[in-house]
């Protein structure tokens, strides 16, 4: 049915949209590409899983606590794998794949700690399993909260780059980072803040993904950062509406894939409108075009 695909691909956007905030918030201000968001995403459904099917917590409490952890891990990844590099002006290249180096160490930490078969959600511990018939789809209470959660960090996220100090500082930064340190803008504490913002969303959409799906694994990232590439792509690099837009277009390209073709194109369909987006507009929907800056 239509209607329960319709559904399905606003679900699976607000997800895309959420994990690829974080990217182009990142990519925004310093043009570098985050290789170890996805494994901040995997710790983030990991983490869930383990706290709501081992330790017996509940979904909201487990989220807390994950998102805390995500925060804490964005703080060290900063710290560790790019302003090292940052400081000796070491170009986009080096954190590039010193962020990737970062990425292989979580996913083999999560390997020791989890194992590295995919796991399951106890059944008593999925919330939101309650589904309400809208037409003729079904509307499970777990995608009413998915939705509005991702347009809540969303709007949240647009509102603190928009209006609020740290975001003043973030938009200084991303026009021209020596003026802005002349200014008296923190470039270091700023960067490190935007970091912990982003690992919070990514944890927060892991956390989402791995109950919507009921599995959980220390290779689930690889995937999901090939889709948020395409997604911060396709809306425009550093543009947080974009990957609002971006992450639907992408679910609904997937989903019409599924429907009108096979589920086996569905990830050739998001590459071919990838490809179809570079060459007519290479700066995506809401993306402009980025001077080298001094």
């Amino acid at each position: 049915m239509i209607s329960q695909q319709i559904i399905n691909a606003l679900s699976q956007g607000a997800f895309y949209a959420l994990f690829a905030a974080g990217l182009t918030l990142i990519f925004g201000v310093l043009d570098i590409l985050n290789m170890a968001h996805g494994s901040v995403f995997m710790w983030g459904a990991l983490l869930s899983w383990y706290l709501m099917s081992k330790v017996g917590l509940g979904f909201g409490v487990a989220l807390l606590v994950t998102v805390f952890f995500c925060i804490v891990l964005g703080f060290m990844l900063e710290r560790i794998a790019f302003r090292p590099l940052r400081d000796r002006a070491s170009g986009s290249l080096a954190p590039l794949v010193s962020s990737l180096a970062l990425s292989i160490v979580l996913v083999n930490v999560a390997e020791k700690l989890f194992g590295t078969r995919v796991v399951r959600y106890s059944e008593e511990s999925i919330p939101f399993s309650q589904t309400v018939q809208v037409g003729d789809a079904q509307l499970s209470m777990l995608q009413v909260v998915l939705m509005l959660t991702a347009l809540v960090l969303m709007l949240g996220l647009w509102y603190l780059v928009v209006s609020t100090k740290l975001g003043r500082s973030i938009r200084a930064l991303q026009e021209n980072p020596k003026v802005a340190s002349l200014m008296g803008v923190d470039v270091d504490r700023t960067i490190a803040w935007m970091f912990a913002i982003a690992s919070a969303l990514a944890g927060v959409a892991g956390a989402f993904l791995g109950v919507a799906y009921n599995s959980a694994s220390p290779y689930m990232g690889h995937w999901v950062d090939l889709k948020g590439f395409a997604v911060i792509i396709l809306g425009g690099m550093g543009s947080i509406p974009g990957a609002l837009i971006g992450g639907m277009l992408i679910a609904f390209a997937e989903i019409a894939t599924v429907v009108y073709l096979s589920s086996d194109y569905r990830d050739a369909a998001v590459f071919v409108v990838l490809m179809g987006m570079l060459l007519l507009k290479p700066t995506g929907l809401l993306g402009s075009s980025r001077e080298v800056r001094a």
